[in-house]
């Protein structure tokens, strides 16, 4: 075995593992908010997500599969990616601050009873944290992708908010454990609100 294939194994085999301590010590959070999202949606209320590099464009894979679809076709639901409008984002980090991108933008469109998917490996990105503050200003309460120790966001979360921790601490792991965790979210939606895919015991 080549010393680059050799790497690409490693990858591949730390992932999983990552995954399955993931699937051991996560699900009942990730339930949890799987829950809230479906009845945020029941009640008429919309999803908005935030993150920075890859995960921001987590946020926006995120609400694509929710303004598109998933797996199956269905009506389009109410999803706000708030790191896709660049002019927006380019504005508020020139005339303000770079912090303030999101926390801008969830205090003009955001109304009592939705929900912010706020996403950080580290938990300690300034914008969003500015977001989650800006968030519980509008009594909107968060769901947090966090890895590592969870930051400072994990600190500033109250009740009513969830955390989903991913036990790792490398970056590119946790990256890839929270994009499975929004295939499950989108996943759980289908199943819960169009009745599609297969009963899984």
């Amino acid at each position: 075995m080549t010393h680059i294939l050799a790497r690409i194994k490693h990858h591949f085999t730390e992932s999983i593992q990552t995954k399955i301590n993931a699937a051991d010590s996560i699900s009942e959070a990730i339930e949890a908010a799987c829950e809230r999202v479906v009845q945020c949606l029941l009640d008429g209320h919309k999803i908005m997500s935030c993150g920075n590099g890859g995960s921001a464009c987590d946020a926006m894979h995120f609400s694509g599969e929710m303004l598109n679809r998933f797996k199956h076709d269905r009506p389009s639901l109410p999803a706000i990616a708030l790191t896709a409008d660049m002019s927006t984002i380019t504005s508020i980090a020139n005339d303000y601050s770079y912090h303030e991108i999101f926390a801008k933008q969830i205090r003009a469109l955001a109304q009592q009873g939705d929900l912010l998917l706020a996403i950080s490996t580290s938990g300690n990105s300034a914008n969003i944290l500015n977001a989650v503050k800006a968030a519980h200003d509008r009594n909107i309460n968060v769901i947090a992708l966090t890895g590592q120790d969870g930051g400072k966001m994990a600190e500033l979360l109250k009740e009513g908010d969830i955390e989903i921790r991913v036990p790792a601490t490398e970056v590119a792991r946790i990256q890839e454990t929270h994009l499975l965790i929004i295939h499950c979210i989108c996943d759980v939606i289908d199943y819960q609100l169009f009745g599609h895919g297969e009963v899984v015991t």
